[in-house]
């Protein structure tokens, strides 16, 4: 009963630190939001972004987070690589803002396809230094101190997938507010502002 109570607890823990780094506002959580806005590829963006996760957490809490935090070349790659992808994305969502004319269903538009769509958010995961801090470095960290680390991961993933789900498919929710093109400029002009506000703290951070 104890060890139960100690696997609850942890599990917990883990839920609770793994939503608190995760709900900040981020290039992967603007981009899950677009493509909930969409409909396009919803599920497939959510799932990836979950198992991208538990694959982070699970080797933040195997001990890589240590060895990531010894080796300031990988991180250092990392953040300078992400930098320039966050540079690059926002430039087009300021274009996406500046030329406007987008809509949920815009007539004839060109949607990206599902590897496209894929790509992207592999790029905005795996390329961002803050993904792996916060699940690989911090939780691997807080991890350790859990009496019970698988049911503090469990809780961890638990958590990005409660989240990303929400997010995707609670993003219809604001359906008729983006009916409108010019609500999309506006979105699309808060994305490009993330994305360099995130690459200026890659940048500068160093």
């Amino acid at each position: 009963m104890a060890f139960q109570g100690a696997a609850a607890g942890s599990f917990a823990a883990g839920l609770g630190t793994g939503l608190s780094l995760i709900v900040a506002i981020g290039a992967q959580n603007a981009f899950v939001l677009k493509q909930g806005l969409l409909r396009r590829h919803v599920f497939a963006v959510c799932l990836f972004c979950a198992l991208s996760d538990a694959a982070l957490i699970a080797a933040g809490v195997a001990g890589a987070g240590a060895l990531a935090s010894r080796a300031p070349w990988f991180l250092s790659a990392m953040r300078w690589g992400g930098a320039a992808f966050l540079i690059w994305y926002g430039l087009r969502s300021a274009r996406a803002a500046w030329q406007g004319g987008e809509a949920l269903a815009p007539e004839g538009a060109v949607l990206p396809s599902l590897a496209a769509t894929l790509a992207t958010i592999a790029a905005l995961t795996w390329l961002n230094p803050h993904v792996w801090l916060d699940t690989v470095v911090l939780l691997g960290a807080v991890s350790a101190q859990s009496p019970d680390r698988v049911a503090f991961a469990a809780g961890a993933m638990t958590g990005s997938v409660l989240f990303f789900f929400s997010l995707g498919y609670g993003a219809r929710l604001l359906a008729p507010v983006f009916a409108r093109p010019a609500a999309w400029r506006v979105l699309d002009a808060a994305v490009a502002l993330v994305m360099w506000a995130i690459a200026a703290t890659l940048i500068l951070g160093g």
